[in-house]
């Protein structure tokens, strides 16, 4: 297979300004704490941060979402909160908060790091994982069938937005009006993603799944195999860390993909950015290689920088050509 011209990338990235997605997925904040060291607590065996600022931004689906707007594209990001401070500023934080449902019943997701000299000390999380009402469900799910969009990305961080009996509901749905699905999975909902046009796990959720290591190609690609034998995709993409990713087409070769990334300060959310760029990038009329290298470069991008990050079109088309 010939790879398409660096010209045809850089259409297909500008293409991406043309497309809308519905987010489906589990909400939260992003909290981070800024701060220095100097001493150790003399109650404990802890470090003393010292706070100079903090900052709060999307985190989970609201990162994939964030991930879809700065590269250009159209994000409906479909979630719940709940009825509090946090909930608020999430809504108040979106393009279109028109598909955030408040549940009145459970907090906001929050995470919240504490940083200091560009490390993370310490991460706490406020949260609850019990599923989503029936109530709720039906309300997501009549929202999704009342809206207009190219392509649904499924953003699970096992949270409990993704039920059996609403993914009962929305892939039938999909499939029916040809609409393309790409889930970044969760061990613990794996099948619940099938069929779906790109599934998108990491090697260690892959390893949970087909019960062997994946270090060595030869394990990547026995592990590929045996995922699309068990659940209905047309695409796979295995990412690998420091090893870049694995791309799966059933009845070809899998491919290999090595890592872009020169320094890596922090690999928080890379997952959300191969997920919205590889989804724009097959939406945009790329084939699922070239979705996978836009995708790869991307991710290279995002983890030299520090905290929940995106990228933009300009810093992907740059990203390719350097």
């Amino acid at each position: 297979m010939t790879l398409i011209s660096l010209e045809k990338m850089k259409k297909i990235i500008q293409n991406f300004r043309k497309k809308r997605v519905l987010v489906l997925g589990d909400l939260m904040m992003d909290k981070y704490i800024w701060g220095n060291v100097s001493r150790i607590s003399p109650e404990a065996p802890v470090p003393i941060v010292e706070v100079n600022k903090d900052t709060r931004c999307l985190g989970g689906a609201g990162n994939v979402s964030h991930n879809l707007q700065t590269l250009g594209a159209f994000p409906l990001l479909v979630g719940v909160v709940g009825n509090d401070e946090e909930g608020e500023w999430i809504r108040n934080n979106l393009p279109e908060s028109k598909g955030i449902f408040v549940d009145k019943k459970r907090p906001t997701i929050v995470k919240t790091r504490i940083i200091a000299h560009q490390q993370q000390v310490v991460r706490v999380d406020w949260e609850r994982k019990s599923p989503i009402s029936v109530a709720i469900e039906k309300q997501i799910f009549l929202f999704i069938q009342q809206e207009e969009y190219d392509g649904i990305l499924i953003s699970d961080y096992n949270k409990g937005i993704f039920t059996k009996s609403l993914m009962n509901k929305v892939l039938p749905y999909a499939l029916e009006k040809k609409i393309p699905i790409f889930a970044d999975p969760k061990i613990d909902n794996f099948f619940l993603f099938s069929p779906v046009t790109l599934i998108t796990p990491n090697h260690q959720e892959a390893e949970k799944v087909v019960h062997h290591e994946c270090h060595t190609d030869s394990q990547v690609e026995k592990a590929g195999e045996k995922i699309l034998s068990r659940i209905s995709a047309q695409y796979l993409i295995l990412k690998r860390g420091e090893q870049g990713m694995s791309v799966f087409e059933k009845g070809k070769k899998a491919y290999h993909i090595p890592t872009t990334a020169r320094e890596v300060y922090d690999v928080t959310g890379a997952g959300d950015t191969v997920i919205a760029v590889a989804s724009l990038a097959l939406l945009s009329g790329a084939p699922i290689r070239e979705s996978a290298i836009l995708a790869n470069t991307a991710a290279g991008i995002v983890i030299g920088k520090l905290g929940t990050a995106t990228l933009t079109s300009e810093e992907l088309i740059n990203g390719i050509t350097h």
